[in-house]
């Protein structure tokens, strides 16, 4: 007789001080399926989905059943309605139930405008529904973890990799120890201990600095009766109780190994904590010091991390191109990118070769800046569909919606109709850039693209820009994070 896994996923990155709140269109156009045909979609991806398709085939014993995915870009609060619409399809289906074990996918940085802990509703809920059958969850590196995730969840991990190229392995994790807990094989025991610092996730990578070190000490704890250790480094611009840096352990039948793990790892945040803190140069200074370095192979990346999607970024924030067009350089430059569909539109009308007048950033919100004024030719137009073959959604398709090239000078400004990251150089193939010849890329990002960029760009300077996801903590009108404990 099968064993019958129920699977659902709620995955949302929220930014409190974005003015973009997160709906259901948001969700269309990144994830919002059920069924077969998900495990189809991301069959052979290094998601978690991935994993899940790929626990399904290698275990014909177990009946997988996919109810609601949900999946948008980081952004702001998450609507209420929406949130609510989820909970009763998610209780509907798992009181559809008997089941033998439920697998959540989960980002650990939800928020709604009445909600502060989104992910830990989902999972009583799910709890509420299953009863005692295990319940097995998977979460980003930046999830804002209440404590009380481990007294509801019997296994669970995080992403261990900045950027997150280890998705798939988390899953499969999590879902092998599910299927152990099932069949008897482990009696797994977690806790989570908040380690009493926002980190800012600027120098969050994991090839290098202060969180390198500590998923050192991660694998160093996973031993003997340790079955996984995360540290977690929270995600600041999430205005909730639980936001800040935070440990998660657990253990096979030994609750004292697992809390002994999770102190020392809890400790090992806090001595690293001030070693997080960065300090960016201004837009027009991180320029000249690109220019600076004169010519190479492959461009200097010039980053807008104040306006990152994956921090919640509105990609609307006109700081770093106004610098740019005010410093003219005369050397091959692109600009990605910008979100606006009624400039997309204009430029779409005007065809390849013609002209567009107008201004970009300051359109969502003058609150980072007033717009730039642009008087640009289109160059390029596509339909923005193009599938990522780099390290972190290797083989998922990505929809831009239209998008456009407008050329300034030497600089060629990509504009498109969605709000989705440049993650991937199938991004800049698709708008026809050759990223070789490129001597400047100002990028609004941070830290996933260099998964793939990072093998291209001879060097990346990071600038400080207003915009949702700044540097600089302490400017931002937080009212239920423990501000008290920045690093």
């Amino acid at each position: 007789m099968h064993k019958r896994l129920a699977v659902a996923r709620i995955w949302l990155e929220v930014n409190s001080f974005s003015p973009l709140p997160s709906v259901l269109s948001d969700f269309e156009n990144s994830e919002w399926a059920r069924g077969p045909a998900v495990l189809d979609r991301f069959r052979g991806t290094p998601t978690e989905l991935g994993a899940v398709a790929a626990f399904a085939d290698a275990n014909p014993g177990w009946q997988v059943e996919v109810l609601r995915c949900a999946a948008a870009q980081p952004g702001g609060h998450m609507d209420d309605a929406l949130f609510d619409a989820f909970l009763d399809e998610l209780r509907a289906d798992l009181g559809a139930g008997p089941w033998d074990a439920v697998y959540l996918s989960l980002h650990g940085a939800l928020a709604t405008e009445r909600r502060r802990t989104p992910d830990l509703d989902v999972l009583r809920l799910a709890r509420e529904m299953a009863g005692t059958v295990p319940i097995g969850v998977s979460f980003d590196m930046h999830a804002n973890m209440a404590p009380e995730i481990a007294r509801i969840a019997d296994v669970a991990a995080g992403y261990k990799t900045l950027p997150h190229i280890d998705m798939f392995e988390v899953g499969a994790k999590v879902l092998d120890m599910l299927a152990a807990t099932v069949e008897g094989r482990i009696r797994p025991t977690g806790i989570i201990l908040r380690a009493g610092r926002i980190i800012h996730s600027h120098n969050m990578r994991t090839a290098d600095g202060p969180m390198k070190d500590l998923e050192a000490i991660a694998r160093d704890l996973t031993r003997g009766p340790i079955l996984d250790v995360t540290p977690f480094g929270g995600f600041p611009w999430a205005d909730t109780p639980n936001t800040g840096a935070s440990v998660m352990v657990y253990a096979d039948g030994d609750a004292a190994a697992a809390r002994a793990a999770a102190e020392t790892m809890a400790d090992a945040i806090r001595r690293k904590a001030p070693e997080f803190a960065v300090v960016r140069p201004e837009a027009d200074e991180g320029l000249r010091q690109a220019l600076a370095l004169g010519d190479g192979p492959g461009p200097v990346a010039v980053v807008e991390a104040s306006d990152n999607i994956y921090s919640g970024g509105i990609a609307d924030t006109p700081g770093l191109l106004r610098a740019l067009l005010d410093l003219a350089p005369a050397v091959p430059t692109v600009f990605a990118f910008f979100f606006d569909a009624g400039m997309v539109a204009r430029a779409h009308a005007a065809g390849v070769g013609g002209r567009v007048a107008g201004h970009l950033g300051g359109r969502v919100t003058a609150d980072f800046g007033p717009p730039v004024a642009i008087d640009a030719e289109v160059v390029r137009l596509t339909d923005g569909s193009f599938i990522n073959h780099g390290p972190m959604l290797r083989g998922v398709e990505t929809r831009l919606g239209r998008t456009a090239v407008l050329r300034i000078g030497q600089v060629d400004v990509i504009v498109t109709e969605r709000r989705e990251p440049v993650n991937d150089l199938a991004y800049m193939e698709l708008h026809g850039i050759d990223i070789a010849r490129t001597r400047l890329l100002c990028i609004k990002a941070k830290n996933h693209f260099r998964a793939a960029y990072g093998p291209v760009c001879r060097a990346f300077i990071e600038v400080d820009t207003p915009g949702p996801a700044g540097v600089d903590l302490a400017r931002l009108p937080f009212r239920f994070a423990p501000v008290e404990e920045y690093a």
